[in-house]
């Protein structure tokens, strides 16, 4: 490749290589899971700060780009505990396996709250600093961690993933004139030039090709519109259900991150997709920027990962706001002996203006379906 001043990242340097190897285009889905996940540079790949609190009232944020629930409040996990305990006991198992475990946070939760009814805790993760952190913030309950390497061919107990699918990339699908294309990138230098000036401070550029792939809903009207479909996501649904199905006891699966059912989510007036950036607690939507330094990720599509998983031979159990979800498992009774602060970040999880309406939770499970604590009331599968 020839050298180019305006790669100033080894990430950058290798995206490049991969677009010249791909003659000029790679989709976004590529590029997503380069920017992301390439080994030791990727956003995920190359440290472990972007978990954390929130910055102070007027104070900038440097050692974190995003909070999750379990780091919010410990409460998290403890309600979530009460779900992953009837599982436990549905399928006869003392087993939990993490997906994308962050900071370990919801480990240390979930086993706090469990105690002996686990007897092991497998974390499946992609990036090296981030397990050293779970190790680190884990030391109490390691001799009860595994850390995997890949999957087994058969696995038993519940699955937990929060905020996993939203980090899986995407491809993204451009409607222009009534015609379908997908959304690559290329080298700006081989691109048409950029009408946009903080576009040109990047050395790629978008480009789109005619597809044959489409959005699973008719978008009604005539206008332009950008979205995404999640063939990753639907993927890891499905080999999650051809492991779980391939073991004795099987198993259970919970999936918390935000999103919308297929009607919502393809809705005509999202015309500009989901696609966004966390960087220092602040959002943006410009992906093809300081590349390696910060989250990429999209909402969910739960209708498509419901069926997935149903057309895999596992049961829907459930599917429900966060607020319902952790109401039903007995989070105000928990938060009876709080302190005030405690009680405060608590309710962050259930406010409708913060996690309790925008994050969800779907579950499935092999064998016949049974009543789940956590989808008592506010069951929302008919949207699916």
């Amino acid at each position: 490749m020839r050298a180019n001043p305006s790669l100033t990242s080894t990430l950058e340097q290798q995206i490049a290589l991969a677009i010249e190897a791909a003659r000029g285009w790679i989709g976004f889905e590529q590029f997503m899971q380069l920017a992301l996940y390439a080994p030791g540079m990727g956003y995920y790949a190359g440290g472990d700060n972007q978990f954390g609190l929130m910055p102070r009232s007027g104070a900038a944020c440097a050692s974190s780009d995003f909070v999750t629930a379990p780091e919010l409040s410990p409460c998290f996990g403890q309600t979530l505990a009460v779900q992953v305990r009837q599982a436990l006991d549905q399928h006869d198992s003392s087993e939990i396996w993490e997906f994308g475990a962050g900071s370990g946070a919801l480990a240390g939760q979930l086993l706090d709250a469990l105690g002996e009814r686990v007897t092991r805790y497998h974390i499946v993760d992609l990036s090296v600093s981030l397990m050293a952190r779970q190790r680190e913030t884990l030391q109490r309950h390691a001799k009860k961690l595994v850390w995997e390497q890949r999957l087994p061919d058969a696995l038993e107990g519940v699955v937990v993933g929060n905020e996993v699918l939203d980090a899986m990339p995407v491809k993204l699908l451009q409607r222009r004139h009534g015609q379908w294309l997908e959304r690559g990138v290329a080298l700006r230098d081989h691109a048409a030039p950029c009408a946009n000036a903080a576009d040109a401070a990047s050395p790629f550029a978008w480009a789109d090709r005619p597809t044959h792939l489409h959005p699973p809903l008719e978008i009604a009207g005539e206008h332009d519109y950008l979205t995404e479909i999640h063939p990753q996501a639907e993927a890891f649904v499905r080999t999650l259900a051809q492991r779980l199905l391939a073991s004795e006891r099987g198993g259970a699966v919970f999936l918390i991150d935000y999103g919308f059912p297929e009607a919502e989510y393809y809705h005509p007036q999202r015309h500009m997709g989901t696609l966004m950036c966390h960087r220092a607690h602040r959002v943006d939507a410009e992906p093809l920027q300081d590349v390696g330094l910060k989250d990429l990720t999209a909402h969910v599509n739960f209708t498509g990962v419901a069926l997935a998983a149903q057309e895999a031979g596992l049961q829907v159990l459930g599917y429900c706001s966060q607020a319902r979800f952790l109401l039903n498992c007995g989070l105000p009774q928990l938060l009876e002996h709080g302190s005030l602060q405690e009680r405060g970040m608590a309710q962050k999880l259930i406010m409708e203006h913060e996690m309790g309406e925008l994050f969800k939770i779907i579950a499935f499970g092999t064998g016949p379906a049974w009543s789940a604590l956590g989808f008592a009331q506010g069951d929302r599968t008919h949207t699916l």
